[in-house]
């Protein structure tokens, strides 16, 4: 199952997010879940693994497991390298040992101060706040996505974490429109306003997060799981599924890709499950009723300053 994008390519509904992937299981959990059937991969320069996922492509490829033109592969420029955009992408697709990339996304709708090409580290100064660049405007970063694009490097490009008015005035000012906007949304973040104006404008909404980052955010951030949800666990028993399976589908249902992460192929076998049964109308009214506006990935702790705010 896939979306057709606004640029006339088609991206696969689910996807694996390599987000605190450890290094040293990359190779394995990218061949098993081609294996399993994933073709979609969702990667960032921030996440410090692109070339272990390179590696682990290229070996797909080589083997014969997969052909080139059968993924999707998605990575990221970082705030820092605003800038530099042509070199920063060029980066990213030596490390991942590719001739173009499927969609190239802006990270976070922020310039911050450049700390080198195939670097991400976040700049703060004396107060441990966020090094903010205000000479580099958002319209001009996707003036240089658009040149991605018009040199091959690139055959759609997005931007991630952008919110109905910065969407807006990138629909105003591109020549080449977004063709997603990658967020954080989830039954207890469903965020329906920005969802529907995404749609509506003919962009695509990824899903980062898509299952509200479960342990790993209550852990780092201390946030709520809905996986815990008691509404979420009826279904699952009602349509005798794991929670996690029921929320993907509803993301899904709303027209919606979905990226969710795992390090275990037991669950990387079970996320992709989800397209041989669907939800009843009643049941997704039902999850629109649990919704809490709670983010639930809230990069402020790094930052010393709430970009959301």
């Amino acid at each position: 199952m896939s979306i057709t994008l606004n640029s006339g390519f088609k991206m696969p509904a689910i996807g694996l997010g390599v987000w605190r992937m450890e290094k040293d299981e990359i190779r394995d959990l990218i061949l098993g879940s081609i294996k399993i059937g994933y073709r979609h991969f969702d990667c960032a320069a921030d996440y410090q693994n692109e070339a272990e996922v390179g590696e682990a492509l290229a070996e797909a490829v080589r083997t014969g497991l997969v052909k080139r033109e059968e993924l999707f592969i998605t990575t990221k420029l970082w705030n820092s390298d605003h800038g530099h955009v042509i070199e920063a992408c060029k980066d990213s697709l030596k490390k991942l040992q590719l001739d173009y990339l499927d969609l190239y996304l802006i990270h976070f709708p922020v310039a911050t101060k450049h700390t080198g090409v195939g670097t991400t580290a976040s700049a703060l100064d004396d107060e441990g706040v966020l090094e903010i660049d205000t000479t580099i405007t958002l319209e001009t970063t996707w003036r240089a996505m658009e040149e991605l694009v018009s040199m091959g490097l690139v055959r759609s490009i997005g931007i991630s974490n952008y919110d109905i008015f910065l969407t807006r005035d990138c629909l105003a000012y591109s020549k080449v429109k977004p063709a997603v906007n990658q967020i954080e949304t989830h039954p207890y973040f469903q965020r329906d306003s920005l969802v529907k104006f995404c749609q509506k404008h003919g962009i695509c909404v990824t899903a980062h997060t898509p299952l509200g980052g479960a342990v790993a955010n209550t852990e780092w951030f201390g946030s709520v799981s809905c996986l815990e949800d008691p509404v979420l666990k009826g279904l699952a028993e009602k349509y005798k599924r794991t929670v996690a399976q029921v929320v993907l589908r509803w993301g899904i249902q709303r027209n919606t890709v979905v990226i969710p992460k795992s390090s275990k192929v037991k669950r990387l076998e079970e996320n992709f499950q989800v397209f041989d049964f669907s939800l009843a109308d009643e049941d997704m009214a039902l999850i629109k009723s649990i919704d809490q506006g709670q983010r639930t990935n809230q990069p402020a702790k790094f930052w010393g300053i709430n970009l959301f705010a």
